[in-house]
C-alpha cells in the first residue's frame, strides 16, 4: 500500500471527524474515544447527507440527516437500514493519520 499522510490524530477531537479533500472527491475521516481512525465517503446513500457532520458512537457514524447508522469498520448500515459507504485503510503512525493512496487513485470517495 502507498500511504498519505493527512494530518495529526490531534487534529480530530475524540468521537469527532473531519471531512478530507481529495482528487477522487471527499472522504470522511472520523476519530473514536478509543483513537481509532477510520476513513469512508462522506456521502449518505440514503439522502446524501454529509457523514462528517454525524454522531460517532463507537465504531459507528449516524448521518446527520436522518439517523442512519454506519457501521465505521464495515460500511454497512445497521438495523433496518439498508446500505452501504466505501470504507478506506487508514491507519495512525506516530500520531500521525494515514490513508491508503491507492485506493483513493482507483474509486471516487
Amino acid at each position: 500500500m502507498s500511504w498519505i499522510d493527512i494530518g495529526a490524530i490531534e487534529d480530530i477531537p475524540l468521537r469527532g471527524s473531519r471531512k478530507v479533500k481529495t482528487k477522487e472527491g471527499c472522504i470522511a475521516v472520523f476519530r473514536t474515544a478509543e483513537d481509532t481512525v477510520f476513513a469512508t465517503s462522506n456521502v449518505c446513500p440514503h439522502k446524501g447527507g454529509p457523514l462528517n457532520e454525524g454522531i460517532v458512537h463507537g465504531n459507528k457514524v449516524t448521518c446527520p440527516l436522518h439517523n442512519w447508522v454506519f457501521d465505521l469498520e464495515t460500511g454497512e448500515a445497521q438495523g433496518a437500514d439498508e446500505g452501504r459507504i466505501q470504507t478506506y485503510a487508514a491507519r495512525v503512525e506516530n500520531g500521525r493519520i494515514l490513508i491508503d493512496a491507492s485506493v483513493l487513485g482507483r474509486q471516487a470517495a
